[in-house]
């Protein structure tokens, strides 16, 4: 497959800023993947396409303030560039070695080993190594994965995608209803549940509807871009993903009862089919996962899927036409979305495969 095959055309007046209040108003596209239909709704109407017995999975991942800003010096912290132009570094994730974490930098052509970048008086990292794959490895002393991210929090900006041009958004808004404190680890939000609000959460749970939890860190397999112009040259980054116990029995239970597993969010299917590719069945995991979903793929855990608008050439955007079982259809279902000026990407509108 070519990365072209997955290219569409989107004006960008239809990339949404912001998102909508409240978040359960954004609009819905309903796609019927079998009779290859779609329908066009409220994400509050969803509950209407959802049955007593359905298991919603999410993830429960956080987000941290990932984006650093700071002056990059020498060893013994003297200055090298002037001090108006800041070194942008920004998490990837934490390394084995206590301190270690992958980042990117910009611009990286100033940042060579054993250089220092001073984000505040009681914050900094030191320069290790540069990899072929333009990501860098820095030393943040002898800090813990949680003694950075607290730091970061402090010190940081949300890490919004380079799309969304408006920076004034607090965190919150770019964060769960249902993200977990002590499953912060995200450097990019889960973003297909923005629309999940906590009174429709209860309206769903009154229909019957149920619901259980992975964790996905998101990292640079989620949004890093395809540059190769073969779909299979482009090399997927692993991420940290976690299964429960109780979230497998709750899936097998709904699947030898008949009833539907829904994921919410592409990284939600990742972690889930992954992990089932990877152990020939879903069980508990903790680990990394690299898994890299286009069509022609076999599901075999997710029944339906809850997912955002995706960029053009994506493996996100692979991954919803793999799952829609057409990769014509589901570019027509973008071309509809266009016409009828739903929002895109991550603060945009929501699409229920089913």
């Amino acid at each position: 497959m070519q990365t072209s095959d997955f290219d569409y055309n989107l004006p960008d007046d239809r990339i949404a800023q912001s998102p909508v209040e409240p978040r359960d108003s954004s609009k819905l596209m309903i796609v019927d993947k079998k009779n290859k239909t779609t329908e066009h709704r409220h994400f509050f109407d969803i509950i209407e396409y959802l049955k007593p017995g359905d298991l919603i999975v999410w993830n429960n991942s956080k987000v941290f303030k990932a984006r650093l800003f700071g002056t990059l010096t020498d060893s013994n912290d003297d200055v090298l560039l002037d001090h108006t132009k800041q070194v942008e570094v920004f998490l990837i994730r934490a390394m084995q070695n206590t301190g270690v974490w992958q980042v990117l930098a910009k611009p990286g052509k100033h940042v060579k080993n054993g250089m220092r970048v001073r984000f505040g008086h009681d914050f900094y990292c030191d320069v290790v190594a540069k990899e072929p794959t333009g990501t860098i490895l820095v030393q943040f002393g002898e800090l813990s994965e949680e003694q950075v991210r607290e730091r970061a929090n402090k010190y940081g900006r949300v890490p919004l995608p380079p799309y969304v041009k408006d920076e004034r958004h607090e965190l919150e808004a770019y964060q769960n209803t249902y993200a977990r404190a002590d499953k912060e680890g995200s450097v990019a939000a889960p973003t297909a549940g923005f629309h999940f609000t906590d009174a429709l959460i209860e309206k769903m749970k009154v229909k019957g509807v149920e619901f259980t939890e992975v964790t996905l860190h998101v990292g640079l397999g989620t949004f890093l871009p395809v540059k190769t112009e073969k779909v299979e040259d482009h090399t997927m980054h692993a991420e940290v993903v976690e299964i429960s116990e109780e979230t497998v029995q709750k899936i097998k239970a709904a699947k030898a009862s008949g009833r539907r597993v829904i994921a919410v969010g592409t990284t939600t299917v990742r972690t889930l089919e992954g992990v089932h590719h990877l152990q020939g069945g879903l069980r508990a995991y903790h680990g990394d996962l690299n898994i890299f979903i286009t069509p022609g793929f076999e599901f075999g855990v997710v029944d339906a899927l809850i997912t955002n608008f995706h960029l053009p050439k994506s493996t996100l955007l692979m991954l919803v036409s793999a799952f829609a079982g057409d990769r014509e259809f589901m570019l027509e279902c973008y071309k509809k979305a266009v016409e009828k000026k739903y929002r895109f990407y991550s603060f945009g509108d929501a699409m229920f495969i089913c």
